[in-house]
């Protein structure tokens, strides 16, 4: 079960809302070193060295809704609420 789980309106469609995605994937890897792939029209990730070592997720996009699903270490559930604020942030500026 996922530690942080939010779902948002998607007015972009589906195909606008996963490029957007994928640049935002695209500079969580070099900022934090993530790995990332689509599978399908989810991007799964995991960061496997850095400051989020151990984190692990999904953004599911479809024609409604984008859906980001992140499990965080035992070590950094402490500042989940950070987390989870940086996460809204970034889907209100993605989502735009």
């Amino acid at each position: 079960m996922a530690n942080i789980s939010i779902r948002r309106p998607n007015a972009l469609g589906k195909a606008m809302a996963r490029q957007k995605t994928e640049s935002l994937a695209l500079s969580m890897e070099a900022k934090l070193g993530i790995r990332w792939h689509w599978k399908g029209d989810q991007l799964t990730f995991d960061t496997p060295r850095g400051a989020a070592r151990g984190t692990s997720g999904t953004v599911s996009v479809d024609d409604s809704s984008v859906r980001v699903e992140i499990d965080l270490p035992l070590v950094l559930r402490g500042f989940r609420g950070a987390v989870e604020g940086k996460i809204h942030d970034e889907l209100d500026r993605l989502l735009r």
